[in-house]
């Protein structure tokens, strides 16, 4: 199995607006940190009358930087991609200086499996969008065309967007070029996941933005390699199945033998995230519901 080409290095300041293509300019919120890597990138599509995506989170500065990014322009639509911390809390504030609508989708409120365990930036729990979008919506303005994706998998509610005239996909969290998602149920899915990676996949777009780090410009085979990673993690936990390990507690413990215990209640999530795809699949059984405690064994 390849690893993951992933791509870390790239040039930005905080607060600076970058044009990164005809129609796209970023502005990076100074938000670093261990889900967020060197911030949210939020988005300005078009120009004159444009949209925002991810407008990220309530910082003084960074609302500042963002005004002064959009200085003269029109916003029509604020997008967000999912309800984190990172990504809309700043939404409705922007809208209602713009005299538009938030678009996103309502969160699913759920309680963390085996109680909290710090996985992401944090729920943005109060975020409603104005309008619930639906997959395959498409918004326009004067040079721009976007379609929503219903992408489930790292939330239940993210959407990636389309930009029709560059052949480009905004992907939130869904993927991203400097790490792997999280997903974390309830609210993630691995199965949801699978299943949205492969149908971005077979979209062919030319370039992918994660909401966090650079872009990515060769998506097919970042993408084999991601979904590679998944399923080859998806074969360690059925050989730990296989060698009479029946807890998420102690696959962990071997299949991350060498990474930080500090990190091990995270990686217990992602596993749990492919058990319940294995007994969903029927190569798994459990009694009862999948869960971070259960004994599992093969089908």
């Amino acid at each position: 199995m390849s690893a993951i080409p992933f791509v870390r290095e790239f040039d930005f300041d905080y607060g600076r607006c970058d044009q990164m293509s005809p129609r796209i300019r970023r502005v990076i919120a100074p938000n670093p940190g261990n889900f967020t890597f060197t911030g949210t990138g939020v988005f300005i599509i078009g120009t004159g009358e444009v949209a925002v995506l991810d407008p990220g989170p309530a910082m003084p500065e960074h609302e500042a930087a963002l005004d002064a990014a959009l200085d003269g322009e029109r916003v029509s639509h604020v997008f967000v991609t999912h309800h984190h911390l990172d990504h809309s809390p700043l939404a409705h504030t922007l809208a209602k200086k713009h005299g538009c609508k938030v678009y996103g989708r309502m969160p699913r409120v759920t309680e963390p499996e085996g109680g909290e365990v710090r996985m992401e930036a944090g729920d943005d729990l109060g975020f409603q969008p104005d309008v619930q979008i639906e997959d395959g919506a498409v918004f326009e303005g004067p040079d721009w065309t976007l379609t929503a994706l219903h992408t489930p998998g790292h939330t239940s509610n993210h959407v990636c967007y389309a930009l029709k005239e560059e052949n480009a996909l905004f992907s939130g969290d869904h993927v991203m070029g400097w790490s792997t998602s999280v997903v974390s149920p309830p609210d993630g899915s691995m199965s949801d996941y699978l299943t949205q990676l492969k149908r971005v996949q077979a979209l062919n777009f030319e370039t992918i933005w994660p909401t966090h780090g650079p872009q990515i410009t060769e998506p097919q085979p970042f993408l084999d390699a991601y979904i590679a990673h998944r399923e080859n993690r998806e074969a360690q936990v059925l050989a730990q199945l296989q060698n009479g390990q029946d807890t998420i507690k102690a696959m962990v413990a071997v299949m991350y033998a060498d990474v930080d215990k500090r990190l091990h209640p995270a990686a217990a999530h992602s596993v749990l995230a492919h058990m319940i795809h294995l007994v969903e699949q029927g190569k798994a059984v459990c009694e009862g519901a999948p869960g971070l405690d259960t004994r599992y064994t093969l089908a």
